[in-house]
């Protein structure tokens, strides 16, 4: 058995994401800076039957992080799947011109930062396990591709971890480690036939299984 690490796993996309790769063999590891929330979350699943454990990091500190996916592999189950998907702090969305360079140091520590500090753990597991097995999953916001002026650290931030993401997809790629992006513009809406937490969940299945593109939308378009 191997697991999916959902890194901002919460009650919406995240509880969505474990829901549809427990039902497929997967243990859940959920990622979260609040225990009491990846707990909870765990217990709802472990009682559906799906193999789940809480653990806590803070994804601005790589240490930390780091830290909380060897436990992970230790005492959960190999991570096959990494799935980085935390929601940004609002005050990472400042006016262009009211953004300081240390306006943008949360961001960059929060959507590249964190991201790098991930992959580099898991990656040594994800090449054990052998090809056609490893999938690299980033969810952002439309920002990552259409900047927004109102949004200036989450535009900047999501951008460089897209382009972390393309040319991860690049090489590990060529190893038969799947690295794909999904955007979702704007919120998440339950009952939302293109936004809702399940067809997303949906979606990024899809991105695990076919391991022919790089890049979902929420209508499902490069």
């Amino acid at each position: 058995m191997t697991s999916i690490a959902i890194i901002g796993a919460g009650r919406g996309l995240g509880a969505a994401v474990a829901r549809r790769f427990g039902a497929e063999g997967f243990s859940v590891a959920l990622i979260s800076r609040n225990r009491a929330r990846v707990d909870s979350l765990a217990e709802d699943l472990r009682a559906e039957g799906i193999s789940a454990r809480g653990f806590t990091a803070d994804v601005r500190d790589p240490a930390s992080l780091s830290a909380a996916l060897e436990r992970v592999a230790e005492e959960l189950a190999p991570v096959e799947v990494l799935q980085y998907s935390p929601l940004p702090q609002k005050d990472f969305m400042r006016p262009v011109l009211e953004t300081t360079p240390a306006d943008l140091v949360g961001p960059v520590e929060f959507s590249i930062y964190g991201p790098v500090a991930a992959v580099h753990q898991v990656l040594p597991g994800m090449r054990f396990l052998g090809e056609g097995r490893g999938t690299v999953l980033f969810v952002n916001g439309g920002s990552a591709v259409t900047p927004g002026r109102a949004v200036t650290g989450t535009s900047v931030a999501f951008a460089g971890q897209a382009a972390y993401a393309q040319l991860l997809h690049e090489v590990l790629g060529e190893e038969g480690i799947q690295v794909s992006q999904l955007i979702i513009p704007g919120q998440i809406v339950a009952g939302d036939p293109e936004k809702d937490p399940a067809v997303l969940a949906g979606h990024l299945w899809d991105l695990h299984a076919k391991r022919d593109r790089f890049r979902f939308t929420v209508t499902g378009k490069d």
